[in-house]
Protein backbone atom coordinates (compact mmCIF):
# COMPACT_ATOMS: atom_id res chain seq x y z
CA UNK A 1 0.00 0.00 0.00
CA UNK A 2 1.68 3.06 -0.65
CA UNK A 3 0.30 6.71 0.14
CA UNK A 4 1.60 10.36 -0.24
CA UNK A 5 1.58 12.34 2.70
CA UNK A 6 -0.43 15.63 2.02
CA UNK A 7 1.80 18.50 1.97
CA UNK A 8 1.33 22.51 2.57
CA UNK A 9 1.48 23.58 -0.73
CA UNK A 10 0.90 20.36 -2.66
CA UNK A 11 -2.64 19.84 -4.02
CA UNK A 12 -4.45 17.56 -1.31
CA UNK A 13 -8.06 16.01 -1.47
CA UNK A 14 -10.42 18.67 -1.31
CA UNK A 15 -7.72 21.83 -2.28
CA UNK A 16 -5.56 22.25 -5.21
CA UNK A 17 -4.18 24.87 -3.89
CA UNK A 18 -2.44 22.70 -0.82
CA UNK A 19 -3.42 25.09 2.03
CA UNK A 20 -1.69 23.97 5.44
CA UNK A 21 -5.25 23.40 7.04
CA UNK A 22 -6.74 21.47 3.90
CA UNK A 23 -3.40 19.33 3.76
CA UNK A 24 -3.84 18.36 7.72
CA UNK A 25 -7.52 17.86 7.05
CA UNK A 26 -6.64 15.21 4.45
CA UNK A 27 -4.13 14.00 6.49
CA UNK A 28 -6.66 13.49 9.44
CA UNK A 29 -9.43 12.75 7.40
CA UNK A 30 -7.82 9.15 6.27
CA UNK A 31 -8.95 5.86 7.92
CA UNK A 32 -7.97 5.08 11.17
CA UNK A 33 -5.51 8.47 12.15
CA UNK A 34 -7.86 10.17 14.18
CA UNK A 35 -8.32 7.19 15.57
CA UNK A 36 -4.07 6.77 16.59
CA UNK A 37 -3.75 10.25 17.76
CA UNK A 38 -6.51 9.54 20.07
CA UNK A 39 -5.14 6.51 21.49
CA UNK A 40 -2.03 8.30 21.95
CA UNK A 41 -3.00 11.11 23.27
CA UNK A 42 -2.44 9.99 27.43
CA UNK A 43 1.17 10.21 26.59
CA UNK A 44 1.78 6.52 27.13
CA UNK A 45 4.16 4.84 24.67
CA UNK A 46 2.43 2.19 22.71
CA UNK A 47 3.68 -0.75 20.47
CA UNK A 48 2.19 -1.48 17.02
CA UNK A 49 0.67 -4.48 18.61
CA UNK A 50 -0.98 -2.98 20.93
CA UNK A 51 -2.40 0.44 18.92
CA UNK A 52 -3.78 -2.35 16.28
CA UNK A 53 -5.92 -3.67 19.12
CA UNK A 54 -6.51 -0.45 20.46
CA UNK A 55 -7.81 0.67 16.69
CA UNK A 56 -10.57 -2.07 16.85
CA UNK A 57 -7.81 -4.40 14.74
CA UNK A 58 -7.27 -1.98 12.01
CA UNK A 59 -5.52 -4.20 9.24
CA UNK A 60 -1.47 -4.37 9.10
CA UNK A 61 -1.38 -2.47 6.25
CA UNK A 62 -3.66 0.73 7.08
CA UNK A 63 -1.99 0.98 10.64
CA UNK A 64 1.52 0.71 8.69
CA UNK A 65 0.77 3.87 6.21
CA UNK A 66 -0.76 5.99 8.45
CA UNK A 67 2.25 5.72 11.30
CA UNK A 68 4.86 6.13 8.55
CA UNK A 69 2.28 9.39 7.48
CA UNK A 70 2.32 10.43 11.05
CA UNK A 71 5.89 10.21 11.15
CA UNK A 72 6.42 11.83 8.29
CA UNK A 73 4.17 14.80 9.42
CA UNK A 74 6.10 14.74 12.99
CA UNK A 75 3.10 13.94 14.81
CA UNK A 76 4.45 10.58 16.47
CA UNK A 77 7.80 9.35 16.90
CA UNK A 78 8.87 5.57 17.72
CA UNK A 79 10.75 5.27 20.92
CA UNK A 80 11.49 2.51 23.39
CA UNK A 81 8.03 2.23 24.67
CA UNK A 82 6.55 2.37 21.81
CA UNK A 83 5.09 5.20 19.45
CA UNK A 84 4.07 8.31 21.32
CA UNK A 85 3.32 11.63 20.49
CA UNK A 86 5.65 14.49 19.72
CA UNK A 87 4.99 18.15 21.26
CA UNK A 88 3.64 19.00 17.65
CA UNK A 89 1.45 16.25 18.20
CA UNK A 90 0.08 17.34 21.28
CA UNK A 91 -0.42 20.55 20.88
CA UNK A 92 -2.41 19.10 17.66
CA UNK A 93 -4.65 17.26 19.90
CA UNK A 94 -4.94 20.22 22.44
CA UNK A 95 -6.13 22.36 19.51
CA UNK A 96 -8.61 19.65 18.44
CA UNK A 97 -10.03 19.31 22.00
CA UNK A 98 -12.20 22.52 21.60
CA UNK A 99 -13.57 20.70 18.05
CA UNK A 100 -14.61 17.75 20.12
CA UNK A 101 -16.68 20.14 22.52
CA UNK A 102 -18.65 21.31 19.57
CA UNK A 103 -19.14 18.28 17.98
CA UNK A 104 -20.49 16.91 21.13
CA UNK A 105 -23.18 20.38 21.04
CA UNK A 106 -23.73 19.70 17.54
CA UNK A 107 -25.06 16.09 18.49
CA UNK A 108 -27.28 17.09 21.24
CA UNK A 109 -28.78 19.85 18.94
CA UNK A 110 -29.33 16.80 16.51
CA UNK A 111 -30.96 14.48 18.81
CA UNK A 112 -33.25 17.62 20.34
CA UNK A 113 -34.38 18.03 17.37
CA UNK A 114 -33.37 16.18 14.26
CA UNK A 115 -36.89 16.70 11.59
CA UNK A 116 -37.46 20.44 12.68
CA UNK A 117 -33.50 21.67 12.88
CA UNK A 118 -33.28 25.12 10.55
CA UNK A 119 -30.43 25.50 8.88
CA UNK A 120 -28.96 28.15 10.75
CA UNK A 121 -29.51 26.45 14.29
CA UNK A 122 -28.96 29.52 17.16
CA UNK A 123 -27.35 27.25 19.61
CA UNK A 124 -24.64 26.26 17.22
CA UNK A 125 -24.00 30.28 16.21
CA UNK A 126 -23.62 31.12 19.92
CA UNK A 127 -21.34 27.68 20.17
CA UNK A 128 -19.28 29.22 17.65
CA UNK A 129 -19.99 32.42 17.79
CA UNK A 130 -16.77 33.55 19.61
CA UNK A 131 -14.28 31.30 17.42
CA UNK A 132 -15.40 33.01 13.73
CA UNK A 133 -16.01 36.95 15.22
CA UNK A 134 -11.78 36.98 16.01
CA UNK A 135 -10.75 35.09 12.69
CA UNK A 136 -10.55 36.87 9.71
CA UNK A 137 -12.29 35.36 6.81
CA UNK A 138 -9.67 33.70 4.46
CA UNK A 139 -10.39 32.90 0.80
CA UNK A 140 -11.98 29.52 -0.28
CA UNK A 141 -9.77 26.62 -0.43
Amino acid sequence: MTSRMPLPGQAVRGSATGRPEMALLDLLGRRGTMRLLWELRDGHGQSFRLLRASADGMSPSVLNARLKELREARLIAPGEAGYTLTDAGRELVKHLKPLGRWAQQWSELLAAAPAALPVDAPALKRASAPQAAARPRSPTP
